[in-house]
């Protein structure tokens, strides 16, 4: 009797923003890598849907942060919840990934623990830096839990959670790769041209709260550097939301969507502001001297500031233990404070190259095990949790 081979193994995966479907989609092409036959469904990007993914809604429907900014989409992300459990109840799935997205990763984590399908949860809650009790909540909600920080390994198996450090994607990304003068070519930009990259932010909630003050702060530049050019790298996602709220700036920025195009930017640029996150270690990366700026809203952050455990809210301080990067956060996000720290930045060459000198060590701190790919490192966990479990 002919013997049937086994069905190929079915992985359902979940990512809720840009971020995320770059790490899923980096994670979907390194385990199609290993096993060309793997399957795949969930909700992503355009990045995953590149790798073949068929999102079943769309991932913009969660990409929304913040304890006050959330309440408006309830109802709507209850609804999303209940349709993901759904699909994943009735594919059947080998194995759940779900990518970042706390908020709504770990409830639907928690929904399907009874469904006997293994479950991966990729980038580590950030617990170590606010309400860390709320790790006590963890157990049982994932088999392995990757994470990009090296020393989230050890606190989380301080408490009981099984736990792998497979390396930061930052350092997949490529921003250390750009061509200046390919930027400059492209946008007809003088070889004088001073490019300043802003960076608001990757979601609908959080780009308006920092383009109005970014337009202010180059009304201030203006006078004492009228040779400053704006450079807004977004995703594709946000771009039409950010085009309408620049253009009637003092000085029209280039907003740019390609993601080469924004390594470009960074290799032309000589400072920049930031929302706090992973575009600071994209910016350590391509040696870019910055100053980190956010702002939310204020009940927000009158809730935060009670919460958070950590001295920096910043990655690439952080990582070091020190402040190397400026962060002008809340009321310190004004335009004349930003206006003050952009002009410092290009025009103390001491400050630039210190804070240069330090990014190197970050960044060192980020490689994964064995100096493998973070995507890489992160394919072979799932596939040893598959072996196990007896998939081929």
């Amino acid at each position: 009797m002919l013997e049937l081979p086994p069905p190929s193994p079915l992985v359902w995966i979940l990512a809720g923003e840009a971020s995320g479907d770059v790490l899923g989609a980096r994670l979907m092409h390194a385990l199609r890598a290993r096993n060309p036959h793997i399957r795949f469904a969930g909700v992503g990007g355009t990045r995953m849907a590149q790798e073949g993914l068929a999102s079943l809604f769309p991932m913009r429907d969660l990409a929304v942060m913040g304890l006050v900014e959330i309440l408006p989409r309830v109802r709507q992300l209850s609804r999303r919840l209940n349709q993901a459990v759904a699909d994943i109840a009735a594919q059947k799935p080998d194995l759940v990934i779900t990518i970042d997205s706390p908020g709504f990763a770990l409830r639907l984590l928690r929904r399907i623990a009874g469904m006997g399908m293994l479950r991966v949860h990729y980038v580590a809650p950030q617990v170590w830096a606010w309400r860390q009790k709320r790790v006590r909540k963890f157990p049982g909600l994932w088999d392995e839990l990757l994470c990009l920080l090296p020393f989230e390994e050890e606190f989380f198996g301080r408490h009981g959670l099984k736990t792998r450090f497979v390396g930061h994607p930052v350092l997949q990304s490529g921003a250390q790769e750009g061509n200046a003068a390919r930027f400059r070519a492209r946008h007809g930009l003088a070889d004088n041209a001073r490019v300043l990259v802003l960076m608001p932010g990757s979601r609908r909630s959080e780009v308006p709260r920092l383009l109005p003050v970014f337009g202010q702060m180059l009304a201030l530049l203006r006078t004492s550097m009228p040779d400053v050019v704006p450079v807004v790298p977004v995703s594709p996602v946000v771009a039409a939301t950010v085009e309408q709220a620049v253009h009637n700036w003092p000085v029209r920025p280039i907003v740019v969507t390609d993601v080469d195009d924004k390594h470009d930017a960074f290799a032309a640029a000589g400072a920049a502001l930031t929302k706090s996150g992973t575009s600071t270690l994209e910016l350590a990366l391509a040696g870019v001297p910055m100053a980190v700026t956010y702002r939310v809203n204020p009940l927000t952050a009158f809730m935060a500031r009670r919460l958070i455990r950590v001295p920096y809210v910043a990655m690439v301080n952080l990582l070091a233990g020190r402040a190397v990067v400026p962060e002008l956060l809340q009321e310190n996000c004004a335009p004349d404070v930003l206006a003050r720290e952009v002009q410092a930045l290009f025009e103390n060459p001491t400050v630039a190259q210190a804070q240069k000198a330090a990014f190197a060590s970050v960044l060192h701190g980020l490689e994964g095990p064995g100096g493998s790919l973070p995507a890489d490192a992160a394919a072979s966990a799932v596939l040893d949790l598959l072996a196990a479990r007896g998939q081929p």
